[in-house]
């Protein structure tokens, strides 16, 4: 009889420490993740060559479509400084570029350098920038205080 008055404050004790687990699992915080990366570009098309260009970035969605990656996004300048178009192109992976670069081959595309000196037929102007984000000013500060 002792023995198993002795389990009980036994078992009591384990189930509270059990509960106390649980309860610290939930209010611990999510590990930090690094903030997602990308490039921001702002081009200013040579002239005449604006629906080339454009053709071109539309062909480039389709690779990435097809290679299965995260398409960039464009907007098209309408008002104030002189770049006609802004990119912001996921940073990839280097087997996300080799599948974009597996598919654009496919497609009779240029690849590299020859890509990149095909790209300036249709520009007068380009700057890229790499970035992390995107993040709220909440999430910003909060790296800063680390």
């Amino acid at each position: 009889m002792r023995r198993s008055l002795w389990l009980v404050p036994c078992l009591i004790l384990g189930l509270l420490g059990v509960a106390a687990l649980a309860a610290r699992a939930q209010t611990a915080k999510p590990e930090a993740k690094d903030p997602p990366t990308a490039r921001v570009a702002l081009y200013r098309v040579a002239p005449g060559k604006h629906l080339d260009f454009l053709k071109w970035m539309a062909e480039n969605d389709t690779i990435e479509k097809e290679a299965g990656v995260p398409a960039a996004q464009i907007y098209a300048h309408t008002n104030g400084d002189s770049w006609d178009y802004m990119q912001i192109i996921p940073t990839y992976t280097k087997e996300q570029q080799a599948k974009i670069d597996e598919v654009s081959k496919k497609r009779g595309r240029k690849t590299g350098m020859g890509a990149s000196l095909e790209f300036r037929t249709f520009v007068a102007w380009h700057t890229d920038t790499d970035t992390v984000g995107p993040m709220t000013a909440t999430e910003l500060v909060a790296a800063a205080s680390k």
